[in-house]
């Protein structure tokens, strides 16, 4: 997320109630998870293991619940508490803004596009030209949509990520992570019914020019799914998750977080994908390997009781 204008780092720090260490003249473009982040925005880490990566990248302040050398041009903003700042900085920037009309008059929709009934429409959303909206599909705030594209009945763009802090000392264990990221479908994107697309954290989740989404599809938050990609019924993808162009996903596939799938990959249906795949090669199973060498594996597991009995009879 970018802030409207850049924001001093002291006022930042004096608002969350933090030490502020090194560049003390900095401006805050916005907010951003570690693998999305850009010069100039604030970032937030708060395990020891992973200091460095948020040290070393791209970030320009940081919030960090421990006193350590600053990286030279930067600035780290100290406290007990970095998630709970960052969810404060997150209500400040973007705080939730009430629906009072079915379609939002801050939304902005282009020429040529029909809008079925019982379509919500939220706030700053733009949608492009020629598209069809099918009835009941819940578009949240802040999401974009290009031209051509063709949304099914019942789908929901732009829900919060499912991303919580575990608190083990307290009776409601989970805090939740607010979201401040959004939707964006590209142009010529297909979208079935009953799909749900989860807004990014702090960045954005994509889907590609070109790709077509069947029916009962999750998307978690972060992902991105590159141009002409097509996704059959009851896939769910996990957050920050990259699809590359012109991969196949047939039905009932599951994709775990945090991984890449190669340009012109296949995946077979009811695959389960734990890390990221090759381009160019079909899959099959769980955990998904190579089609052709997991059918070889799966004819010698048919063959263990002939086997067996062989080697019982010795």
């Amino acid at each position: 997320m970018k802030f409207e204008a850049p924001v001093a780092v002291t006022e930042i720090a004096a608002f969350i109630g933090a030490e502020l260490v090194g560049n003390s003249q900095l401006m805050a473009a916005g907010l951003n998870e570690i693998h999305k982040v850009t010069p100039g925005d604030i970032s937030f880490v708060d395990f020891e293991k992973y200091y460095n990566a948020s040290l070393q990248s791209a970030a320009t302040i940081i919030i960090i619940n421990k006193k350590v050398e600053c990286p030279e041009g930067k600035a780290l903003l100290v406290l007990e508490d970095p998630f709970s700042a960052y969810v404060k900085l997150v209500n400040r920037f973007r705080p939730f803004e009430p629906a009072t009309k079915a379609i939002s008059d801050s939304a902005v929709i282009g020429e040529g596009t029909i809008i079925q009934p019982n379509v919500f429409i939220g706030n700053h959303v733009r949608i492009g030209r020629n598209c069809l909206i099918h009835p009941n599909v819940t578009i949240y705030d802040h999401a974009v949509i290009g031209d051509n594209v063709i949304i099914h009945a019942g789908t929901v763009l732009g829900a919060d990520a499912f991303y919580f802090k575990k608190r083990a000392d307290r009776e409601v264990i989970y805090d939740k992570l607010v979201s401040c990221g959004r939707v964006i479908i590209e142009d010529d994107v297909e979208i079935g019914a009953g799909c749900t697309i989860d807004k990014g954290v702090s960045g954005d989740t994509i889907i590609g020019r070109g790709t077509k989404l069947d029916n009962m599809i999750h998307i978690g938050h972060g992902t991105v799914i590159d141009r002409n990609c097509l996704i059959a019924a009851q896939v769910g993808i996990a957050g920050k998750v990259h699809i590359e162009d012109n991969v196949i996903l047939w039905g009932q596939v599951g994709v775990n977080k945090d991984l890449t799938i190669g340009k012109g990959t296949v995946v077979l249906a009811q695959s389960g994908v734990p890390s990221s795949l090759e381009a160019g090669k079909v899959y099959f199973g769980s955990p998904a390997e190579v089609a052709s060498e997991k059918r070889r594996e799966l004819g010698w597991v048919k063959r263990i009781p002939e086997i067996w009995d062989k080697v019982k009879s010795l």
